[in-house]
């Protein structure tokens, strides 16, 4: 809400701390009662300085959110970040100091999942390495054989917007999907038409294992050595989801011991990934650094959900993006 100073209206702060798009900026500017103002090229103790005051804070992955910061921006009413995960943010906190945490769950979707889809196809077929054989003057032909996906059973794990999308191109694809979600509503589940499994069984039978769930306390490591010891010989791992739900050593060790066909993963649980990383060095693995949604397509309509939501919780009180809803 606007305060009055001296009988004059103040207008809302709204500070963008990550990279935004111009029409994400032009949204607020044209709003009547919002300043923004860009600070994404400040350092940490300047972002904390133009924190003071304001109304509302846009973020992307970069910028942690912790109970310092929001300490900083005590006059906060509502956190944006301009994607999906949140676990940069600290909720809980929010919540405890009244402050709305509000993000863009359908921008990034299409973009997510086609590039999962990419990473399942480039492990399978050994897309990567066959280039790279290429373009170091080789014919691999015979070495380089993959895997039919036709016939296999992808398993879905979290059944959501991306992973209802990526159910779909694994049916087009002649695939048999199976999916666990133990948070799905009964709404979800008869409108997707899917064989929902326990966790443990899905793991036993599924040929592909497709993750698709957000990072939190309770599932931090939800695949690790016993779950990947517990599939098939041969399958496939792709995490295009978050990083710190896949336990990467033990990932690194079932695709040098071929327990695992392949895997792809776009997600890290540091990035940059560390030099030192296991992953490095592992075979038939294809890693992406973190562009599930880097498309133009994404990037434009994250940057104009964010704003569309921030300004309208700031001047209409809507909050139909709201992550915790009685703050």
């Amino acid at each position: 809400m606007n305060t009055e100073k001296d009988g004059q209206k103040e207008e809302l702060r709204v500070i963008v701390a990550d990279p935004l798009l111009p029409e994400g900026f032009d949204i607020l500017r044209e709003a009547s009662g919002i300043t923004v103002e860009d600070h994404t090229q400040d350092n940490p103790d300047e972002l904390t300085r133009a924190l003071v005051g304001a109304a509302g804070l846009i973020v992307r992955s970069r910028t942690k959110v912790d109970a310092d910061l929001m300490q900083a921006g005590s006059s906060l009413q509502v956190i944006g970040r301009a994607g999906v995960g949140v676990d940069n943010i600290d909720i809980d906190e929010a919540t405890r100091r009244g402050i709305v945490v509000m993000n863009a769950p359908a921008a990034n979707t299409y973009s997510t999942v086609e590039l999962a889809f990419a990473l399942l196809l480039g492990s399978a077929r050994r897309v990567p390495e066959a280039d790279a054989s290429m373009r170091a003057g080789q014919w691999k032909r015979k070495e380089l054989r993959g895997t039919q996906l036709a016939g296999k059973t992808m398993g879905v794990v979290g059944v959501g917007r991306v992973g209802g999308e990526m159910a779909d191109r694994a049916q087009a694809f002649g695939m048999q999907v199976l999916a666990h979600d133990p948070y799905v509503t009964e709404e979800r589940r008869n409108e997707l038409a899917l064989d929902m499994k326990p966790l443990e069984e899905l793991l036993r039978v599924a040929n592909i294992v497709t993750l698709h769930v957000p990072l939190t306390d309770e599932n931090r490591g939800l695949i690790g050595r016993n779950e990947i010891a517990s599939m098939p010989a041969g399958a496939i791992l792709i995490n295009a989801a978050r990083g710190g739900l896949v336990d990467e050593e033990a990932l690194a060790e079932a695709l040098v011991s071929g327990h695992l066909a392949a895997a792809g993963i776009d997600v890290f649980e540091m990035e940059p990934l560390p030099d030192d990383s296991p992953l490095r060095e592992a075979p038939n693995l294809v890693m992406t650094p973190h562009i599930g949604a880097s498309t133009f397509e994404a990037q434009h309509e994250v940057s104009r959900q964010i704003a569309v939501f921030i300004r309208d919780a700031l001047l209409l009180n809507d909050y139909q993006t709201a992550l915790n809803r009685n703050p």
